[in-house]
């Protein structure tokens, strides 16, 4: 069984909030010819998520937060 914790972060920019959910990383899988994937940030939407960045799991909330907002700015 994974160790891997999901984790959360419900942010408001812009007067708007915003879900972002971390995903376990997915094994090489050489049979589909599939590399290995590392854990991610996913904004989540009504039945879709978009990929935001890899995930730091030691990165303190803070620093977290302000990488998901920067990437709101970028991308929004």
């Amino acid at each position: 069984m994974s160790a891997y914790k999901v984790d959360q972060r419900h942010l408001f920019h812009n007067g708007r909030e915003f879900h972002f959910v971390s995903y376990e990383g997915a094994a090489a899988n050489p049979k589909r010819n599939e590399p290995a994937g590392a854990a991610c940030w996913f904004l989540m939407g009504p039945g879709k998520r978009w990929e935001v960045m890899p995930q730091d799991c030691g990165a303190p909330a803070e620093d977290v937060d302000r990488s998901l907002i920067a990437w709101l700015e970028e991308n929004l």
